[in-house]
C-alpha cells in the first residue's frame, strides 16, 4: 500500500524523463545485479557476504552477476529478482521513508551499502567515502 500512495502522490513520468531518483535526488546509476545459480566465467568468490560476483568489472553497462551460496542471509527477493543499483552521496538521507530489505552494512572498505524495496522490486543503494587525500613527506 505504501507504494501506491507515493505512486498516486507523484506526476506521471515522461517518457524521455529521467526516474526522480536521478532528476531530482541526484542518484547515479552504478550497475545492475542479476542473480544466478549458474558458475560463471572468472567469478570471485566473496567469503564474507556468501556470494559470488562476475562481469562489473569488464561490463561496460555495469552488469554484475550473483551467485549466492546456499546459507547466503539474504532475504529471497534478493537472491532471486536482479536489482538495480545507484550511487549516492548521503544514504542515511537517501534510506529516509523507504522500506529496508538490507540494513546498512560495509561490504568492503569505503563502500556502505543498503537494499531497499521499490514497487516489489530490490534496489541497492551504495555511498563511497571520499578518498583519503595523500600526505606528502
Amino acid at each position: 500500500m505504501k507504494d501506491l500512495k507515493l505512486e498516486a502522490a507523484l506526476p506521471a513520468r515522461k517518457d524521455r524523463e529521467a526516474p526522480s531518483a536521478i532528476a531530482v535526488d541526484g542518484w547515479r546509476f552504478h550497475h545492475i545485479g542479476i542473480p544466478t545459480q549458474t558458475p560463471r566465467p572468472g567469478e570471485q568468490h566473496v567469503p564474507h557476504l556468501k556470494i559470488y560476483v562476475s562481469g562489473y568489472e569488464f561490463s561496460p553497462y555495469g552488469i554484475q552477476w550473483m551467485r549466492f551460496e546456499p546459507d547466503a542471509p539474504y532475504p529471497e527477493i534478493i537472491k532471486t529478482i536482479p536489482h538495480v543499483a545507484f550511487e549516492v552521496d548521503d544514504l542515511k538521507t537517501a534510506l529516509e521513508g523507504k522500506e529496508i530489505l538490507v540494513a546498512p552494512n560495509s561490504p568492503s572498505e569505503g563502500v556502505t551499502v543498503a537494499m531497499i524495496l521499490d514497487s516489489g522490486a530490490p534496489v541497492e543503494l551504495l555511498e563511497f567515502a571520499p578518498p583519503l587525500k595523500q600526505t606528502q613527506n
